[in-house]
């Protein structure tokens, strides 16, 4: 194994688990960071990851970090991304690894490069004001071939580099157009609505090779999903694996973890969203680690140093598809505009898929606008037997108002 890695980003899970790892790391992240860091002893670089220059700024941190002896970098966030692809085209003497890293920082780029490859897709387009929007919209209608009086055809507006949902807006006529869209969006993506169930897969890759395979189920996107997937996704799991090494090749993914969302219609056809190299939301490695008994944070880190052997790797996961225990979690957000206690009821509490919540009693409050599907006040986890029992369990709670 390499040397040391580099962790960018502040994640207290991420560093307890390199630790049990017994790696050297040093984290890179925030000034905020640095006094807790010396407090406990953890090796720490301050850096400010909101001045991006892909050339001068890389170099002077890649410079920090040669005492360190690092070998290679590790994203835990959005924002690290590019970081991480400068740091490691250094490190590794391969110029092609910071321009890859834009693929997945940049979606119109990532939607392009998907079509290049042959993968499904919709439709999309950059555009710079509501007037292409429009007509966007316009060449969307005539497409499917819409009569006068029917509905416009849906359309999705996404930031370039936010993570996630933050910033996504779904259009569904004209007057949303008017309505939701303002300046500071442009410019950004637009594409239209992909049909079928939505679902995420987490792939850890090494020398661009699949290791370990995990399929995460969304009951309700930005709120509950369970890991693994239930029977209905299961089955499609070969297909599913095949597109997955197809998006690795395609992308040229050598090491470390993706995280790609896909579509499954009722066809059977599989359509590509988007994917990731970070840590996804939604406590999915969470997730992972307790459905299939290891530490996925571990495994990103293992994953992604080239100095890994493959024995070591086979050693480290288990079999991904053998597990029949299903972990879920829902994140909870208040439904109401102001918030006095926090209530949860006792039936949740007694059921025996039941495992545990982190809601926390707030101070009377005004909730704040929810940003993508973050700021939620807690999660509730469940574990079972019964993937259908899980999904039941993760709607119905999505519609309990646990802060009044």
């Amino acid at each position: 194994m390499s040397n040391c890695v580099a962790l960018l980003g502040w994640s207290l899970p991420a560093i307890e688990s390199v630790e049990k790892l017994d790696k050297p790391y040093v984290v890179v992240s925030f000034s905020d960071f640095e006094n807790y860091a010396n407090e406990h002893d953890i090796p720490f670089v301050s850096w400010d990851f909101n001045h991006w220059d892909e050339t001068q700024n890389s170099l002077q941190l890649a410079e920090k970090l040669k005492a360190f002896d690092v070998g290679y970098a590790v994203p835990l966030f959005e924002e690290t991304v590019e970081w991480a692809g400068a740091l490691n085209s250094i490190l590794r003497d391969d110029p092609r690894l910071m321009n890859r890293s834009y693929l997945f920082r940049n979606k119109a780029m990532m939607k392009r490069k998907a079509l290049l490859a042959g993968l499904r897709v919709g439709l999309f387009d950059e555009v710079y004001n509501t007037s292409q929007i429009h007509q966007f919209m316009d060449r969307l209608n005539e497409a499917n071939l819409q009569l006068e009086g029917e509905e416009d055809a849906w359309i999705h507006l996404k930031p370039f580099a936010a993570a996630g949902t933050v910033g996504h807006k779904l259009l569904r006529s004209r007057s949303d157009i008017q309505d939701k869209v303002v300046d500071k969006d442009f410019p950004c993506l637009v594409e239209s609505h992909l049909p079928g169930k939505e679902f995420s897969c987490e792939a850890f890759v090494h020398e661009g090779e699949i290791k370990f395979l995990n399929i995460t189920e969304y009951v309700r996107l930005g709120y509950s999903n369970f890991v693994p997937a239930g029977p209905e996704l299961q089955e499609k799991r070969p297909a599913i694996k095949k597109a997955m090494q197809k998006l690795v090749d395609s992308f040229g993914i050598e090491y470390g973890m993706i995280h790609p969302e896909w579509f499954l219609t009722e066809n059977d056809e599989l359509s590509f969203g988007e994917v990731a190299c970070r840590i996804p939301g939604g406590h999915i490695l969470e997730l992972v680690s307790k459905s299939y008994g290891f530490d996925a944070i571990q495994a990103l880190i293992l994953s992604s140093d080239p100095g890994t052997t493959s024995e070591e790797l086979d050693e480290f996961f288990p079999n991904d598809t053998t597990t029949d225990v299903y972990h879920g979690s829902l994140m909870v957000y208040p439904k109401r505009g102001h918030i006095t206690k926090l209530e949860v009821p006792k039936e949740l509490e007694e059921d025996s898929y039941f495992e545990e919540h982190t809601l926390y009693p707030p101070s009377p409050h005004k909730v704040s606008d929810r940003e993508g599907f973050g700021n939620h006040y807690g999660t509730i986890f469940f574990k079972g037997e019964e993937p259908k029992r899980m999904q039941e369990l993760l709607r119905h709670y999505r519609e309990v108002d646990f802060y009044v």
